[in-house]
């Protein structure tokens, strides 16, 4: 039984767990582990985090660095569950398909801890289809990644056409996706 009503905190944009710069996954570290201890106060809440961008290093390197990284926080007690965030596919964001939040998610010791946030304005940019064929986009996260680690949408709509690779979020209703979608 879930309780459907659970706190959800987003992460700083700015962490960076897969950087190519020591110093930045050093802190994105840190402040990922200090929220988390904070976010513990609560018994089931939600930590919503960007996956991190690769800067460079390819997108192998940096889904390795983004699991190493969750790894050496998330403990077994630990009742926060870490939500990792679809991207549009911009730059070199990690995330941009469910492949590679799949990859990720495969390499994480305490897989309980961890789901997904399909966020419809990045899904969209990043060339899933959710306007003509939503059914379609949710068997491939189906069967790629498993329903059962959806646990929020971040329900938007896009000011950038469809496959675009960039985020630029609308009022739902008032984007490319539109109301009807």
């Amino acid at each position: 039984e879930h309780n459907l009503y659970r706190p959800l905190v987003h992460a700083p944009y700015t962490l960076n767990c897969c950087s190519s710069k020591e110093e930045v996954r050093e802190l994105a570290q840190m402040i990922l582990k200090d929220d988390i201890k904070r976010l513990e106060v609560f018994d089931d809440a939600f930590y919503n985090i960007h996956p991190g961008a690769h800067t460079g290093q390819g997108a192998e390197q940096g889904i390795q660095l983004i699991a190493k990284c969750l790894n050496e926080i998330v403990t077994k007690e630990q009742k926060t569950t870490i939500l990792l965030e679809l991207m549009s596919g911009k730059g070199s964001d990690i995330g941009r398909s469910f492949e590679e939040i799949k990859q990720i998610l495969d390499l994480l010791n305490y897989k309980e801890k961890f789901g997904v946030c399909l966020d419809t304005c990045h899904i969209f940019s990043a060339g899933y289809d959710i306007v003509n064929n939503l059914d379609y986009v949710l068997k491939q996260f189906d069967d790629i990644i498993g329903l059962d680690k959806l646990m929020a949408i971040h329900l938007n709509d896009s000011l950038m056409p469809f496959d675009s690779h960039k985020d630029r979020h609308a009022k739902i209703g008032e984007g490319l996706i539109g109301l009807e979608a």
